[in-house]
């Protein structure tokens, strides 16, 4: 008989600081896996919770670099890499920084900094200072969530996790009501915050990516932690004009765009240059999980999806959601 987790209010503000979610969470709980949870998690954040509850979250938070007493274990663990490789002028630098893009949005720096060093945290914040306040929005909600499924792993990491019966993605359905919302919060973030623009900001596409069109990381739900040192490949198929297909064998179709290792904190290396439109088509990410945990079932995982002729502007984040036995991925942006 499969053990079914249930979530108490509590134990999810532990993972997360807005009560909305909390609430919605606990309510959607049990849950038969970490997968599961995950999932949920995902949906509801983006779907259910609004602007003030994404910045009740992002002030449950310490500034990076914050060393007082209050901070909790998971926030000072999160932050060891970046605390550890902080020299006192990176501090200060560090506190001037949070404080500047502070009165600029008006919340603080949201980062997944779980194995980050000090310089490349500062530098990210840096660079996401220059956002416009929707997009810097969008963007620390999308740490907050990686930082959500974290400590979700962490709170389910001495549970016996439970491989659900199928491996579920999150509907498109669900992913269009989340672009959907982001053009809502676009219309009425600078009535939520005081240094916001007296007019919304309007959402419109950018030619100026900051990172590549395809991104992917990958967390180990078994050990609740980050997935370091697994080799991941990307490619494209070759054949435009013969789409692969289920009972396609040409395995020599596709050509390798790039390739990468995961870093401490889960996440690839750069896998394709940063381009304004990736070519439509078919992508395969690959991941040697073989290496990784030589005694599970899989010995590499592969994932293939399409990109439209009308999608050739946005991202494509392909997580993997790992165990020996298992494994889930999903469209994130």
């Amino acid at each position: 008989m499969s053990t079914r987790r249930q979530l108490a209010v509590e134990d999810v503000l532990r993972v997360n600081g807005s009560r909305r979610f909390a609430s919605a969470l606990a309510s959607a709980s049990p849950f038969a896996s970490l997968a599961d949870a995950l999932l949920a998690a995902r949906h509801i954040w983006l779907n259910e919770v609004d602007v003030n509850g994404w910045l009740e979250a992002f002030a449950a938070h310490p500034p990076i670099g914050a060393t007082s007493p209050s901070v909790s274990k998971w926030s000072k663990e999160e932050q060891s890499a970046a605390l550890a490789t902080a020299t006192d002028l990176a501090a200060q630098e560090l506190a001037e920084w949070n404080a500047r893009y502070r009165e600029k949005f008006g919340f603080v720096f949201m980062i997944c900094a779980s194995g980050r060093t000090a310089p490349e945290v500062l530098a990210e914040l840096k660079r996401r200072y220059e956002n416009r306040p929707i997009v810097e929005l969008e963007a620390a909600a999308q740490e907050e969530l990686k930082i959500t499924e974290l400590r979700l792993a962490k709170l389910f990491s001495s549970e016996a996790v439970v491989p659900p019966a199928s491996v579920v993605g999150v509907p498109p359905s669900q992913l269009d009501k989340a672009s959907d919302r982001m053009r809502i919060i676009g219309a009425h973030l600078g009535a939520l915050s005081e240094h916001s623009a007296n007019k919304a900001p309007e959402i419109t596409g950018s030619s100026n990516r900051t990172r590549p069109p395809i991104t992917t990381h990958v967390l180990d739900v078994a050990r609740g932690s980050p997935a370091s040192g697994i080799e991941v490949h990307l490619e494209t198929w070759k054949d435009v004009s013969t789409p692969p297909s289920f009972n396609n064998k040409d395995y020599n179709g596709w050509a390798t765009v790039g390739s990468s290792v995961t870093n401490n904190d889960g996440r690839s290396g750069q896998l394709m240059d940063i381009i304004d439109s990736v070519a439509p088509g078919f992508y395969r990410i690959s991941f040697n999980t073989s290496k990784y945990a030589p005694s599970g079932f899989f010995p590499y995982v592969s994932i293939i999806f399409e990109i439209k002729k009308n999608q050739t502007t946005e991202h494509f984040h392909v997580p993997l959601l790992y165990s020996p036995f298992s494994f889930t991925t999903y469209r994130g942006s």
